[in-house]
């Protein structure tokens, strides 16, 4: 008994530990509980179709790899973050007739993201992230209405496919299931992703209304009348290379952010 007393009152070797200190699903509790932590990431996706050759949990298996290879990168330079378990289901009420496209209400996130949050002001840490890896996801409004009540935590979202210029990486990008995507994929989940000839081209229709198409009016899509193949974006010149080299700019951006907040103060956050 006095050795596992000892061994519970000992300092934590990350050193010796063999599970990643920043990933929630892997720490053990002797970790989460020695450990201080600065900033809280959830990472949130999708689940649904992604043309033809690209499986459905796409935006999650994205989403989940940039936030650990991002928060591994800022935790290496002194950064004490945790990140949560990455949430599958996202909103896709233009895909209701999309077959098992898993659809949940905004009004069902933000009733989630108010429980995690809670979770994350209980443990006392005070920056949280949202990290959004799904198009149809919008969390700015749920964090306007969360924030009066969590005073103590700061609480901000980035898309991550936002953070860095695709232009530089990709001949066409597209919007979904496209040349980034399916580039990205092949760099991460390479067996997941079936041969470049089995996917549709991705061609999509665009609204008649000229605001729509200019983008200054918006309306959601309905993506059964959009694109036959469920796919927006060309994926044939997608390549594994383009993925890893994409990857890693996202990653050192997103690194960088996450450090930044993780060392910024809550209570003073303008200059």
């Amino acid at each position: 008994m006095r050795g596992a007393r000892d061994a519970l009152n000992r300092p934590f070797d990350y050193k010796t530990n063999m599970s990643n200190p920043y990933l929630l699903a892997e720490a053990t509790w002797q970790v989460v509980r020695d450990t201080t932590y600065d900033l809280a990431v959830l990472p949130w996706g999708a689940t649904e179709a992604h043309n033809l050759h690209l499986p459905y949990a796409t935006d999650n298996i994205q989403v989940d790899r940039l936030a650990a290879e991002s928060a591994r990168r800022a935790w290496e330079r002194g950064a004490r973050i945790i990140v949560l378990p990455t949430i599958p289901f996202g909103v896709n009420t233009g895909q209701l007739d999309i077959k098992l496209d898993i659809n949940v209400y905004p009004s069902t996130q933000a009733i989630i993201l108010r429980d995690v949050v809670d979770v994350v002001r209980r443990a006392g840490i005070e920056r949280f992230l949202v990290l959004n890896g799904h198009g149809g996801n919008d969390f700015k409004t749920m964090l306007r209405e969360l924030q009066p009540s969590f005073p103590e935590v700061f609480l901000c979202t980035a898309n991550w496919y936002q953070s860095v210029d695709p232009a530089v990486y990709f001949d066409d990008a597209g919007d979904h299931g496209g040349e980034m995507e399916t580039s990205l994929m092949l760099h991460l989940a390479p067996d997941l992703v079936l041969p470049l000839d089995n996917a549709g081209p991705g061609t999509a229709r665009q609204f008649r209304v000229r605001a729509l198409r200019e983008k200054w009016v918006w309306a959601q899509r309905a993506w059964s009348q959009v694109t036959d193949d469920t796919g927006v974006g060309d994926p044939s010149r997608s390549t594994a290379q383009k993925g890893a080299a994409y990857f890693d700019a996202v990653c050192a951006a997103l690194a960088d952010v996450m450090e930044e907040l993780a060392g910024a103060d809550p209570q003073d956050m303008y200059e």
